[in-house]
């Protein structure tokens, strides 16, 4: 590996830049989220950032059942986000729809649509449960393993 590869390895490690999106939650899991970035969970010793835009972070953090409305809006998110990107699902709504499933407005697993590199379990996680997920996420991209950086090796 160069040492520009080193570098970039290190950067995508040690700053997750994330970008959260609600696809239809009871925002249980929102609520969680807030307090990563906090004093008491200090999510920004592993250098977790919330953007407020897609265009500029690395994880999509992505909360709630995927409802046919929030569907197409979820895609065009990850279509805006940068590659390399990686996709955290929050939650047992993406995963299992748990109490929406069977609901005829429900689209999900998320998995149908875009790529998940880690799941976080619970209804909703725990803060640091959420911040192991990220920093997961985030070591899968300095390491070249999201799904979106395998299909990107695939295709050249």
């Amino acid at each position: 590996m160069n040492p520009f590869a080193k570098l970039l390895a290190i950067a995508r490690r040690k700053s997750p830049w994330i970008y959260t999106v609600n696809s239809g939650s009871c925002n249980g899991c929102d609520i969680e989220i807030g307090p990563c970035i906090s004093p008491r969970y200090d999510g920004e010793q592993i250098g977790m950032l919330r953007q407020g835009s897609p265009k500029h972070a690395d994880i999509l953090v992505v909360t709630g059942t995927l409802t046919r409305r929030s569907r197409q809006a979820v895609l065009d998110i990850y279509a805006q986000m940068p590659s390399p990107k990686a996709v955290v699902a929050i939650g047992s709504c993406p995963a299992s729809g748990n109490v929406f499933a069977g609901s005829p407005s429900i689209d999900g697993p998320l998995d149908k649509y875009i790529p998940v590199d880690v799941w976080v379990s619970g209804c909703p996680p725990r803060p640091q449960l959420i911040i192991a997920g990220v920093a997961q996420a985030a070591q899968l991209l300095a390491d070249g393993a999201t799904a979106d950086q395998k299909r990107t090796l695939k295709s050249c």
